[in-house]
């Protein structure tokens, strides 16, 4: 099957990655190993990463490509595949899966969203950053590891205690 994605060479995108079980908790468990898949994944078809917050179950991240290449769906099949071959078997693999030889730690299908303009980016990268908050994993942004809002914060684009007002009272519920 092929979906209709949107093809804008040298574009940026948000995207939602999602495990196929949302109980498991792979993604931060073997974060070193997600970290490595990504690393391995950029050298060899180059993105720049503007933001990206990792989750037990699933992760958000905002690329950008390189000039005259729109190939992300490649580069997510890539960091995929190399996440799940450095796992042991151990989850649950539904038979059309096994047909395919597929493992069945990843949704097939992820979300992605074209970033327009500053706006909607700026928009996507609070979201992102405040995510861990969202979901309850803790009470202020800064306290979550596996994002680059301590990169943001480390080069003085955000405060350390950003967003910790609407923590404080109560507008993240």
């Amino acid at each position: 099957m092929r979906y209709r994605r949107s093809a804008l060479a040298g574009g940026t995108w948000f995207f939602t990655v999602n495990l196929a079980d949302r109980r498991e908790d792979y993604l931060t468990r073997h974060i070193d190993v997600l970290r490595q898949a990504v690393r391995q994944t950029r050298s060899r078809h180059p993105f720049e990463i503007i933001a990206m917050v990792v989750l037990p179950d699933h992760l958000h991240a905002i690329w950008t490509l390189p000039p005259g290449d729109a190939d992300y769906p490649l580069r997510w099949a890539l960091i995929k595949s190399a996440f799940s071959r450095s796992l042991p078997k151990t989850e649950c693999i539904r038979d059309s899966r096994l047909a395919k030889r597929e493992r069945g730690i990843w949704q097939r299908r992820y979300w992605e969203h074209q970033i327009r303009h500053e706006a909607d980016l700026q928009a996507h990268v609070d979201y992102l950053h405040f995510n861990p908050v969202k979901h309850g994993y803790v009470r202020q942004v800064a306290d979550w590891p596996f994002s680059s809002f301590h990169r943001y914060v480390r080069q003085g684009l955000l405060p350390a205690d950003w967003a910790g007002a609407a923590v404080m009272l109560g507008l993240d519920e």
